[in-house]
């Protein structure tokens, strides 16, 4: 059946009345915070504060860099494996991120910041969690990539960044659990929210493009460097919300060691699996990352340097078997339509992420962390000052339930108004091709052949 993919009217209108929003809603509420204002020498004086280099800047901004180019460039980048949708990969990632971030400044703000006069006060740590709130719409875009309109990938983002903020807070202030590198409220939530909602948008007509969800040599290269980007940056991303000084330090460690583990096995499962023993680069541009996934929860844990790596060999071991065995399954038994096979790199790694961080956290002692230090990594101050370690590990592995109810009940939801025909989605048969939302050049080769037209000949083609 044909559909209308005209979105001339339909994405201006979305673009410029959310972005209109933005500026209102930030001229009401947001305002810079003590150490971005230029009250801040006021602020040193009283604190006794004696250099700028105690602003929070110096601390936090060299891994919001390295977050920011995650988001936009790794993640980007990695979208562009398919041969005829580059475009759509990494400049819908573009629009959507950009308008993730402002909408997340107000709900994070909202939740996390609010002073008592009502206003959001922001400095370079909301903008590094805005990126991370981001980062669960663009995984669950991985699960649609392809088959949905830049206008539902506006809406996608719009409740996901919303239900982002209401389980983060769930799991992070309520319940006082620890996820520093978002196992469980960026992977986990972000994975079953887009698998929930490509359940929802399930086509049984899509073989129709099956001939264009397959890469070619170039855009596997592209895709591989979006996942060296990411591969490299993981150990700030894990590590850029910790706190200052030893979390900070081993949670980069920590990362470091799981992705280094996790490239090796995904090379092993790789060759193992294939006849001949040939690479399979889809393994190579996903599962490597596994270990970073899997380690986000527990990053800052004392999880000791070869637990790291075992976590980064176990994740990798399953994140490799998901694309060979689960996806297929998956898309022809659950009707899942996992386009970038979230399932296996987001999904499970996020799960392992929060069982790992129950079980350190459960078995953490003072003859490992110290006293002072068990109180400061799991912040048993104030309200939880009196929990043990045991009990923490139940909050940290209730923790990992929500993120799933989160992603499942709100991929429901939000798949079912995206399900609506008034989106400007593409038809079956035309799914996965840039030619529906974007101006596309002509191919290289159809340029060579229109301009020399001899060229037919020595290409063994009849001439014309």
């Amino acid at each position: 059946m044909a559909k209308n993919t005209n979105i001339r009217i339909s994405l201006p209108a979305v673009c410029f009345v959310w972005q209109i929003a933005m500026i209102i809603l930030f001229g009401v509420f947001v305002r810079y915070n003590e150490e971005s204002d230029t009250r801040w020498i006021e602020h040193r004086r009283r604190k006794n504060i004696s250099t700028n280099l105690e602003n929070d800047f110096y601390y936090r901004y060299p891994s919001f860099q390295d977050v920011h180019v995650m988001i936009f460039v790794g993640f980007g980048f990695l979208m562009t494996f398919l041969k005829r949708y580059s475009f759509g990969g990494v400049g819908f990632n573009f629009l959507i991120a950009a308008f993730g971030i402002q909408w997340a400044l107000l709900m994070q703000g909202w939740f996390h910041y609010l002073d008592d006069d009502g206003k959001i006060k922001i400095g370079v740590e909301n903008l590094i969690n805005a990126d991370f709130c981001v980062a669960g719409c663009l995984i669950a875009y991985g699960a649609c990539l392809g088959k949905v309109s830049p206008v539902q990938l506006m809406v996608l983002t719009l409740f996901g960044v919303t239900l982002f903020a209401v389980e983060e807070y769930i799991i992070l202030e309520l319940l006082h659990a620890k996820d520093p590198g978002g196992s469980m409220v960026i992977h986990t939530f972000g994975a079953y929210y887009g698998l929930t909602i490509s359940w929802v948008l399930y086509r049984p007509m899509l073989s129709q493009s099956k001939h264009l969800q397959g890469s070619v040599y170039h855009s596997d290269v592209f895709a591989m460097i979006g996942t060296l980007f990411l591969w490299m940056y993981w150990p700030s991303f894990n590590s850029a919300i910790a706190d200052h000084g030893d979390g900070q330090h081993r949670a980069v460690i920590n990362t470091y060691l799981a992705l280094a583990a996790s490239v090796l096995t995904t090379f092993a499962i790789s060759s193992i699996s294939q006849k001949h023993g040939k690479l399979d680069m889809v393994h190579i541009q996903n599962a490597t990352l596994a270990g970073g996934v899997a380690m986000g929860t527990a990053s800052e844990f004392m999880i000791t340097p070869y637990g790291s790596l075992i976590v980064g060999f176990c994740s990798s071991i399953i994140s490799t078997f998901g694309y060979i065995f689960l996806t297929p399954f998956m898309e022809k038994t659950l009707k899942i339509q996992d386009t970038c096979g979230i399932h296996n790199l987001h999904a499970m790694p996020g799960v392992i992420g929060g069982i790992v961080g129950a079980i350190t956290a459960a078995s953490a002692s003072e003859s490992v962390y110290g006293q002072e230090g068990l109180i400061n990594t799991f912040d048993f101050k104030e309200a939880v000052a009196n929990r043990t370690a045991n009990i923490q590990g139940g909050y940290q592995a209730a923790g990992l339930f929500v993120a799933i109810a989160f992603g499942l009940v709100g991929g429901a939801l939000v798949g079912g108004i995206l399900k609506l025909p008034i989106w400007g989605d593409p038809a079956d048969a035309n799914c996965f091709d840039d030619e529906v939302y974007w101006e596309v050049p002509e191919d290289e080769d159809e340029n060579m052949l229109s301009s020399h037209p001899n060229m037919n000949h020595a290409r063994g083609m009849p001439d014309a």
